[in-house]
């Protein structure tokens, strides 16, 4: 199938914000979502942006049955490894279901990739749920290894009120 995979722009946030839905409906969890295409655009079209995005679009004439264009994203930021320096963090990568199987997903990892390579990173990270068997092996076909497994790694996570007791105990003036 004939598609181009770009970097989003502002005008792209209301359809990444659709997608991002859609994911997390995938994921059994669109209840979780709480940010809205303003905020995306607030964050990932300032001056200093959390995040950059890419997405794919196909021609008018393979549009979704919806009409979309747009019909996947990969959301990624840089962090830094304090063992192997500069990374890239994969966020969200999704393909709408119509379009799966068609280079579309690959296209965006390796455009991902491609990106961090040119920032001198030396990493690609990212997490999948441990049920997601189509998309561990998708990763795993691409040379992704299982740190978990191989290293025994968890990812942990403050939010809410617990981030909130956090903050509030660091240490003041």
């Amino acid at each position: 199938m004939n598609f181009k995979v770009r970097a989003a722009t502002k005008d792209d946030c209301k359809e990444i914000s659709r997608m991002i839905l859609e994911l997390a409906v995938f994921e059994k969890m669109p209840d979780q979502v709480k940010i809205t295409h303003e905020e995306l655009e607030r964050d990932g079209f300032c001056h200093n942006p959390f995040f950059q995005c890419l997405v794919a679009e196909v021609p008018e004439e393979h549009k979704s049955e919806e009409g979309f264009t747009i019909v996947g994203y990969g959301l990624y930021f840089y962090t830094y490894s304090t063992w192997k320096g500069r990374s890239v963090y994969l966020e969200d990568l999704y393909v709408m279901p119509d379009f799966r199987g068609k280079g579309i997903g690959k296209g965006i990892l390796s455009t991902v990739a491609e990106v961090g390579k040119k920032m001198q990173c030396v990493r690609l990270q990212l997490s999948v749920l441990d049920w997601n068997s189509p998309s561990r092996d998708f990763y795993a076909a691409k040379g992704a290894q299982d740190l978990t497994a191989s290293e025994g790694w968890h990812f942990l996570r403050f939010d809410g009120q617990d981030l909130d007791n956090l903050a509030n105990d660091a240490p003041k003036d």
